[in-house]
């Protein structure tokens, strides 16, 4: 099987799983369901995004996919790899963002993406990325270690090694150094995926593309009707401002979309619809809120 064909298969895969994580979603909401919105990209290329708005559960969803073509790679893609620059690329992907209504259910992100580089008389370089990870806004154990048990289960199948080495990388990329904090309580993350061969790679893309609905979703189920006041909501409101701070400063995926010329409704899609930021804020000492900075966001290892 070529690289070009393979393509195809890796994108019939992800048009599946933009689907099926969009109806796991939905499965929570009595009546708001996803828009769907198609668009196209003048250097080549397109994709969908569907948001869900003003739902009980989810204030807001997104669930973009997105397949481009260039006919340069921008500088976040070769800072880490300067032997693809000014190779030709396709890069196509689903991400998601979900912005609960609940200041009890987290917040999380999901990512699965397939890049080609292609240069004139040379075999295309192709790798995988992609990962998980969940941001709550008020901590508790069980849904943690649930979280992670879940993604130490799906990397099993592919070594005892993934899971830690995978689980250090998503401590270390969502960290904000300006804050010295981190920006919840990680996951996976993974990038340059190819040594195993493109079938096993593969593989392990549909692995973390899936298991975020398993991992997700019960927590979901679990905290989506907790009662809470202004406190927690003004809480949550405040946090949101991390989110925001380290999409637009540090995430890859954000710089690579604005970097390439995509679609900045799309690629902005993943910042929340209603946050603040106040000066100076601590929390009161032993209170919930200063929980999750003395319990939940310092690493730990959850499993």
């Amino acid at each position: 099987m070529t690289t070009q064909i393979s393509a195809q298969v890796v994108k019939d895969y992800l048009l599946a799983l933009q689907a099926s994580i969009c109806e796991g979603l939905e499965s929570q909401e009595p009546s708001v369901r996803f828009e769907h919105d198609a668009w196209e990209r003048e250097e080549g290329g397109g994709g969908e995004s569907r948001v869900l708005t003003g739902g009980q559960v989810f204030e807001q969803a997104g669930v973009n996919f997105s397949h481009v073509m260039g006919d340069t790679l921008p500088p976040s893609a070769t800072a880490a790899r300067p032997e693809l620059t000014g190779r030709r690329y396709e890069a196509m992907g689903v991400s998601l963002v979900i912005h609960p209504n609940n200041p009890y259910v987290p917040t999380s992100h999901a990512n699965v993406r397939f890049f080609i580089a292609y240069k004139e008389g040379e075999d295309p370089i192709w790798w995988f990325g992609g990962g998980f990870d969940l941001t709550p806004y008020y901590g508790n154990e069980e849904d943690c270690k649930f979280w992670h048990q879940t993604a130490k289960d799906l990397c099993e199948p592919f070594g005892s090694d993934k899971y830690p080495k995978y689980k250090k990388w998503c401590d270390d990329y969502f960290y904000l150094k300006h804050r010295n904090e981190a920006r919840g309580i990680g996951g996976l993350f993974f990038d340059d995926l190819n040594e195993d061969g493109f079938e096993q790679s593969f593989a392990f893309m549909q692995a973390v593309g899936n298991g975020f609905i398993e991992a997700y979703l019960p927590i979901v189920k679990a905290r989506k009707d907790t009662e809470y006041g202004e406190r927690q909501r003004q809480f949550q409101l405040y946090r949101r401002g991390r989110y925001v701070e380290f999409n637009l400063v540090y995430d890859r995926g954000t710089h690579f979309g604005l970097q390439s010329g995509g679609r900045t409704e799309s690629i902005l899609m993943s910042m929340p619809p209603l946050v603040r930021w106040q000066y100076c804020y601590s929390p009161e000492p032993d209170s919930e809120e200063a929980n999750l900075y003395s319990q939940f966001l310092p690493v730990r290892d959850w499993v």
